[in-house]
């Protein structure tokens, strides 16, 4: 008990830093616009645009198999783990909540896991496990995307660093999961070809 009291103390201090701490103008604009899925919508569409174009029929597998690791991933986190753990979102939270600086709509639901990071890193995992080995810059494009939109449900007030760090690791291992599958689906011919 003591070791969990002492994690969640923990938690709790990362959160004031980042929350507070590392408040700023820059990061005030930017870091409620990472949360909001239209303002990726771009970046889908090149996703599925690269896709199809390049792989024709088989784009639609990896299409297909993006929208199922983020499907899995946010069903696990909201529906599994969420309800599970019932953790309430530092702007929810009696004893948090008068520290926190709320930049967007707190939310009703619950905090762990953060379902934000537990699906972009299910899409990052999964596009690093399909194209890793196509372009060395998929690699770092991919996770620093994910850990920004990580990062950002901390500095505006919703999630816990612990919320996303697991929300992360529960998106990570579903999205690795789901590219092996997909390269599978694919063949040899595609797993050449990027490896």
């Amino acid at each position: 008990m003591n070791l969990f009291v002492n994690l969640q103390d923990l938690d709790s201090m990362l959160f004031y830093w980042i929350n507070t701490g590392t408040s700023n103008a820059l990061f005030d604009a930017i870091m409620p616009l990472f949360r909001d899925k239209w303002f990726w919508a771009p970046l889908y569409l090149f996703i599925g645009t690269f896709a199809w174009s390049n792989f024709g029929k088989k784009g639609w597998i990896i299409v297909l198999g993006l929208v199922a690791a983020v499907g899995f991933a946010d069903f696990s986190s909201s529906s599994l783990v969420k309800k599970n753990v019932q953790r309430l979102r530092p702007c929810n939270d009696p004893v948090m909540v008068d520290s926190v600086r709320l930049r967007v709509s707190c939310g009703s639901g619950f905090s762990f896991t953060s379902s934000h990071a537990a699906n972009h890193f299910a899409a990052a995992l999964y596009l690093i496990g399909l194209f890793g080995g196509m372009s060395r810059w998929v690699r770092p494009l991919a996770l620093s995307w994910a850990t920004a939109i990580a990062f950002s449900q901390v500095y505006v007030g919703v999630h816990y660093p612990g919320d996303v760090l697991a929300g992360g690791m529960l998106g990570a291992l579903i999205g690795w999961w789901m590219s092996r599958i997909a390269g599978r689906l694919l063949g040899a011919s595609f797993t050449n070809r990027v490896d």
